[in-house]
C-alpha cells in the first residue's frame, strides 16, 4: 500500500509540475502576442496594464500549482534535509505570490474596470 501511494504521489507531482509549466507558456504567449499588438492602440499604456495583471495572474496560479507539487514530493518519506528545502522552497514562493498579489491589487477597482472593458 505505501508503495502505490509514493507511486501515485511521485506521478501526481510530476503532472502538477508540468501543468504549472503548461499555465506558464500559454500565459507568455497570450503575453507577447498582446504586447505586440498593443503598440498599434492610442492607450498603450492602459492596454499593457491590463496584458500585465493578466500575465501576473497567471503566474500566480502557476506558483501555487508549483508549490503542490513541491508539497507532494515531499510528502513520502521525507527528511529532514527534503523538508528544509520545502521550507525554502514554501517561503520563496509565497513571498513572491504576496507581491505579485500585492502589485496585483495596486490597480485601482475604476481602472481595472476601464481596462476589462477594453
Amino acid at each position: 500500500m505505501e508503495n502505490w501511494a509514493e507511486y501515485i504521489t511521485k506521478h501526481l507531482s510530476g503532472f502538477v509540475e508540468i501543468l504549472a509549466a503548461v499555465v506558464i507558456a500559454i500565459a507568455l504567449i497570450q503575453f507577447l502576442i498582446k504586447y505586440v499588438t498593443n503598440f498599434a492602440k492610442p492607450d498603450v499604456e492602459q492596454q499593457n496594464q491590463n496584458v500585465r495583471i493578466q500575465f501576473g495572474s497567471s503566474l500566480t496560479i502557476a506558483l501555487e500549482l508549483l508549490l503542490a507539487a513541491d508539497i507532494l514530493a515531499t510528502a513520502i518519506a521525507p527528511t529532514w534535509n527534503d523538508i528544509g528545502k520545502l521550507a525554502a522552497i514554501a517561503t520563496l514562493r509565497t513571498a513572491l505570490n504576496y507581491f505579485l498579489e500585492r502589485e496585483l491589487k495596486s490597480v485601482k477597482p475604476s481602472e481595472r474596470n476601464v481596462l476589462n472593458k477594453k
